[in-house]
């Protein structure tokens, strides 16, 4: 993805998650010059990979496949092994209308999506196999607001602005925006990006960068080269 083109989803993003009456925390206005300049006090927030996220999925086509995020909060996987501590997650995305977010599980993070505001958020499922893989011919079960719903293969789930449903691992999901653009809460045991997303397709997780201009603010996928 282009920068330029980063910097004005950031900006779109920023504007629709304050139409919503949310304000997203100090750090995430940070300039790089003023990440850089307090990166030592800002060492938690750089581990735990919290701030800007914006993936076309390698694939250069962020419009039919993509995914805003913006990651509030992360606990530390350390605390997750021993079963105390900070555990969780917080993340806010924007779903836009008929914007792909494609076919992938997690191993480790369990998840609640929440639709937020907007329009509707649809969600495909898909079960997996012993091994955790991809089962086209298999469904599950998932808590959608806390009532067990159990699903086909390839059943869509239909979320109206405050429903949710509660992904555990091995459940397969992809989802988009109908109707118009959604935006997503997501709450969930500690994220690993990294490598716990496991798609179907042999896809990345994050946009390779064009820099055709400065970055108005760093990505997380930006900390390693410009906080290094």
């Amino acid at each position: 993805m282009k920068r330029s083109r980063i910097n004005d989803t950031l900006a779109q993003a920023d504007e629709m998650i304050r139409s919503y009456g949310f304000t997203l925390p100090p750090f995430a206005y940070w300039s790089p010059d003023e990440f850089k300049a307090r990166k030592t006090e800002a060492r938690a927030l750089i581990d735990a990979r919290c701030g800007w996220d914006i993936t076309d999925y390698g694939a250069g086509r962020f419009d039919a496949m993509g995914l805003f995020l913006f990651t509030l909060r992360n606990g530390l996987l350390s605390d997750l092994k021993r079963g105390g501590g900070m555990c969780y997650a917080e993340k806010l995305l924007i779903s836009r209308q008929d914007q792909l977010s494609p076919m992938h599980t997690h191993i480790i993070k369990a998840e609640d999506i929440i639709n937020r505001g907007g329009a509707t958020l649809v969600v495909e499922l898909f079960g997996s196999d012993d091994a955790g893989n991809f089962a086209g011919d298999l469904g599950g079960t998932v808590w959608c607001d806390g009532i067990r719903r159990d699903f086909a293969p390839g059943e869509k789930l239909h979320l109206a602005p405050g429903e949710s449903v509660t992904l555990r691992p091995g459940d397969w999901h992809a989802f988009w925006g109908e109707g118009g653009d959604v935006l997503v809460g997501e709450v969930s045991t500690v994220n690993d990006d990294e490598t716990d997303n496991i798609f179907r397709e042999r896809i990345g997780r994050f946009a390779t960068v064009e820099e055709d201009t400065d970055p108005v603010h760093l990505l997380v996928s930006d900390y390693e080269t410009w906080l290094r």
